[in-house]
């Protein structure tokens, strides 16, 4: 045996594979086709924002790496929908496109249980029920227990720009070629999708002061719980927004055959959420302008990404776009932009624990079940390094739920209900999302982790540490009572209320809106003196200003497990089952959910289907 697991891939999802299996005890091989890509962030370099912010939260509570690595060394960090409610509020940091994959790099070479190789698997050692090993394209063969496939945009790639096509993955990396083939050999199907990436600028070609400066934010900003070193608002770098002109709306309708979207060169779906710069001005006519942003993509380089400006045009008519748009006029262009076709594989051929129905030991994760971005990819990694260990001891695989995570959501969406594009994660997908927060993802994760051995002494210590400071820092809360003399009138006019002359119990005053506890803290003693972190104490004044819609909320997701615990059998036959409609057989056929709230969420199967399918249930006694 070569090793226990074999990750095809070195992004964000085969890092976090091989992490999870490594850190779980089992000997690691992990296959990149340029192990100095490995970690690349080949479009914008930033990790997180809406709802993915919440998502490397979630990785690193259950123990995964992105966290770390995101946290290293940020260019800049900030938290997003500050104006609005907990359930949406996220952070995003714009990281260092050289310095956080040579980080990645150099925790890998650290790792004893995972080896690098820089090799091609082509195909797979199998028989008609499980896959036992690869095969690499110098004839070497790898065998092993569990093979986890995490290949991104790599399988059967090209690259387009406008009449130029190559066969070629991001970033100049080679394409796969093979693979997905030998996929095809063993019944599953792939489909095409489409991602982009916009020009990069030379910083020195550029006239900032035409732009609005987007600064970062100072405060104890950090993904991982582990974090203790914070970067302050003097080390951050700025950004920029801009907007596009008349002019360069004009250059886009007048050329827009010109574009390889437009004029028939590329056909796979693209990602609904993060559009060309050529479909948002076709689609949204009415609108007079759309805004860019100026990202540094490194500390000490020149190269400016220039988000919101992925294209499909040929390089003249890009240049004459970038000279659009106001301070770039005499802008350098140090990187073209493209698109990128590649294969995927239909989620509906995964269960839930991300492992190919029709094999047992073949894992799939990130961008090849569908999905867009980094963080979705290294939380799809995380889980199905998690789950191939967990299917070798024997142990039942960890499912996340709805209501526990929005790696939970995402999984579902995916093996429930398919995807035809790119997927990507948005708060509005999570009906709990003021249950999935960011401030309470140890609470909700770290318990798991503990149980399944990926917390390391630090983190459990950590964990129990914070969780000690909150049940003292709520008690606190609860037995102190502020009296106008002891402060309560400071913290009532700055926060635009009028003076009391009767005293607050604490817990009760910081229900009000526009209190925050860290003005609290300050009149009561003891709760300035607990030394609680400043994530502790947010994620209490959260539990307290919004008591009532959480408990609603946690009554819905009880009603929802009752669901999930009426178990589906695996060979049922939906074709024999009276008072299914035609279109509901097939769906859950197609999907073959593992439980009755798993098939209550499929697209197609409507709530007379699942009375039908519930009465079945009952009638054979499973």
């Amino acid at each position: 045996m070569d090793a226990d697991v074999v990750v095809i891939g070195g992004g964000h999802a085969g890092i976090e594979a091989a992490f999870a299996a490594a850190h779980l005890g089992k000997k690691v091989i992990l296959l990149s086709l340029d192990r100095k890509m490995i970690g690349n962030t080949p479009c914008n370099p930033h990790i997180g924002g809406s709802a993915k912010g919440v998502v490397v939260r979630e990785i690193d509570a259950l123990g995964g790496m992105m966290g770390i690595f995101a946290d290293h060394d940020p260019l800049q960090i900030k938290m997003l929908n500050t104006a609005k409610g907990p359930g949406v509020q996220c952070l995003r940091a714009q990281v260092d496109k050289l310095g956080y994959p040579a980080y990645v790099q150099e925790c890998l070479s650290k790792e004893p249980n995972i080896e690098v190789l820089e090799e091609e698997a082509v195909d797979f050692i199998h028989d008609s029920a499980r896959v036992s090993g690869v095969i690499l394209k110098s004839g070497k063969i790898l065998n092993c227990r569990a093979v986890i496939v995490t290949t991104g945009t790599y399988m059967d790639s090209r690259v387009i720009r406008g009449p130029e096509v190559y066969k070629m993955g991001p970033d100049g990396v080679k394409a796969s070629v093979g693979l997905s083939e030998s996929l095809r050999a063993l019944g599953i199907s792939t489909f095409r999708l489409k991602t982009g990436t916009p020009p990069r600028i030379d910083k020195n070609s550029i006239d900032f002061s035409k732009g609005q400066i987007e600064p970062g934010e100072e405060g104890y900003l950090s993904f991982s719980y582990l974090t203790e070193r914070y970067i302050g608002l003097d080390g951050q770098l700025p950004c920029h927004l801009i907007y596009t002109t008349p002019q360069t709306l004009d250059i886009i309708r007048g050329n827009i055959e010109e574009s390889a979207l437009y004029n028939g060169s590329i056909t796979a779906v693209g990602p609904r959420y993060c559009p060309s710069i050529e479909s948002k001005v076709m689609r949204f006519g009415d609108k007079e302008r759309h805004q860019l942003f100026l990202e540094p993509e490194t500390r000490d380089g020149n190269s400016i990404y220039l988000q919101g400006f992925s294209t499909a045009f040929p390089r003249e008519i890009q240049e004459r776009l970038v000279h659009s748009l106001p301070g770039l006029e005499e802008a350098k262009i140090l990187k073209y932009a493209y698109q990128i076709e590649y294969d995927a594989i239909s989620p509906f051929q995964f269960d839930a624990s991300l492992k190919f129905k029709a094999y047992d030991g073949l894992y799939g994760a990130g961008q090849i079940l569908g999905t867009s971005g980094y963080e979705e990819a290294a939380g799809l990694g995380l889980m199905a390094g998690i789950n191939a260990c967990r299917a070798m001891d024997g142990r039942p695989p960890v499912v996340l739920r709805r209501d526990q995570s929005y790696i939970g959501v995402m999984i579902d969406d995916l093996v429930s209900k398919g995807t035809q594009e790119p997927y990507r994660l948005l708060s509005s997908r999570a009906e709990y999302r003021l249950l999935l927060r960011h401030d309470n993802a140890d609470r909700r994760l770290t318990p798991i982790a503990i149980d399944i051995g990926l917390a390391s002494e630090k983190r459990k210590a950590r964990f129990q540490k914070d969780a000690e400071d909150f049940a003292k820092a709520k008690d606190i809360l609860s037995k102190s009572t502020i009296s106008p003399g002891a402060g309560l009138n400071r913290i009532l006019d700055a926060a635009g209320y009028p003076k009391s002359e009767k005293g607050f119990r604490a817990n009760v005053l910081l229900k009000r809106p526009g209190i925050s506890i860290f003005n609290i803290q300050k009149e009561i003693p003891a709760l300035d003196s607990l030394g609680a972190r400043h994530n502790t104490l947010r994620e209490l004044e959260t539990e307290t200003k919004y008591e009532g819609y959480i408990r609603m909320a946690k009554e819905d997701a009880e009603r929802l497990r009752k669901s999930e615990a009426v178990a589906l059998p695996k060979d049922i036959d939906y074709a024999s089952i009276q008072g299914l409609r035609l279109e509901a057989r097939e769906k859950l056929k197609a999907v073959r959910p593992f439980t009755l709230g798993q098939a209550e969420r499929i697209p197609g199967v409507n709530p007379a289907d699942c009375a039908a399918l519930l009465l079945y249930i009952k009638k054979i006694g499973k």
